[in-house]
């Protein structure tokens, strides 16, 4: 039995006469006999290259193995962007990411096995939301999607994005520019009448300095990233206690995302974010959706999307608590069906 190089690089493998091709291996079985030795390693390299041909290499992700945690059916990723040169960018922007599309998109969901998402409008493109209403169109109906407005956006223009699949508004003070916290209050307002929330994207500290603010805001509160609290002993940030009191009040959600953007320790473990993720999962299992922050455009070194999805197994062990997280949540918060 003889071994020979195939000449270039392929996703492809297939069976023919007389071997077994395999140009992820770049091996080819040829002149094979019919000794069990020989096919057993048939056997062995076919099994290979069936593992291989199901590992896809995502844009803007490290690795390409599937999570070791199966996705729930239904499962929803609550944090994701789109970015598309076609789009002007914001005067204000600060972070230029390269383009990141619908079909680099559903490249990651096909390896982490979810089925639902929530386009976030990045704050790139300031308060133009054609990007993520564009890309809600293109998925369907199992998108929905968060804007970014100007305090003075008109009823009807609220209304219309409504009817396109927008649940929320996000105020975004890490990267400042569309948004302030003057505009909290009116918008939350506005916004509630709507049946929307209002998603914070601020560091602890931050939250901490408008605490009063917060606790008297009418739409229900959702916090990126985990309140964005700074490590180590990020549990003593007063971000966290602020959290904890607008949890208690039955009106807050918090995403469980974003574990590298705080995390000392880093992959694969992120061991410190663990009791952070574990202490709001406590307080309000109902209340926690998780999402993958795709495409990471704070990183310059690309995390590998599998083992932050595998993270839910330490911070959630209990399979039930997981499900809520990944599909039941979700659906509540942003209106998808209970039933497909």
């Amino acid at each position: 039995m003889g071994l020979r190089r195939v000449p270039r690089y392929s996703r492809s493998f297939h069976h023919k006469k007389g071997g077994l091709s395999c140009s992820r291996s770049r091996l080819v079985v040829a002149n094979s006999s019919r000794s069990l030795a020989c096919w057993q390693w048939r056997r062995l390299a076919l099994a290979f290259c069936v593992r291989r041909a199901d590992a896809q290499q995502v844009p803007y992700s490290t690795g390409t193995e599937p999570p070791k945690l199966k996705a729930p059916a239904n499962a929803c990723d609550c944090h994701m962007h789109i970015y598309d040169a076609k789009y002007p960018v914001a005067p204000t922007a600060t972070l230029k990411p390269p383009d990141a599309t619908v079909a680099d998109y559903r490249l990651l969901q096909g390896r982490m096995g979810t089925k639902r998402n929530v386009v976030v409008t990045p704050s790139t493109y300031g308060t133009d939301n054609r990007i993520t209403l564009d890309a809600i169109a293109q998925i369907g109906p199992t998108a929905r999607g968060v804007a970014v407005v100007e305090a003075s956006i008109a009823d009807a223009e609220l209304k219309r994005m409504n009817d396109l699949g927008i649940r929320g508004i996000r105020i975004n003070l890490v990267l400042a520019g569309a948004t302030t916290v003057d505009m909290i209050e009116p918008l939350s307002k506005r916004v509630n009448d709507l049946g929307w929330h209002l998603q914070i994207a601020m560091k602890g500290e931050q939250i901490a300095a408008i605490e009063d603010l917060l606790l008297r805001v009418p739409a229900p509160i959702v916090f990126d990233h985990l309140g964005l609290l700074a490590q180590p002993n990020a549990l003593d940030n007063p971000g966290f206690k602020t959290i904890s009191k607008l949890i208690d009040k039955g009106k807050t959600w918090v995403k469980l995302s974003g574990a590298y953007l705080d995390s000392k320790v880093g992959p694969p473990s992120y061991s410190d974010v663990v009791p952070v993720a574990r202490a709001y999962i406590k307080a309000a299992p109902e209340r926690m959706v998780w999402g993958s922050v795709w495409p990471h455009p704070t990183e310059k070194e690309m995390p590998d999307d599998a083992v932050l999805f595998d993270l839910l197994a330490e911070w959630a062990p209990d399979v039930a608590t997981r499900t809520a997280i990944l599909v039941q949540n979700p659906a509540r918060l942003y209106g998808f069906p209970s039933t497909t």
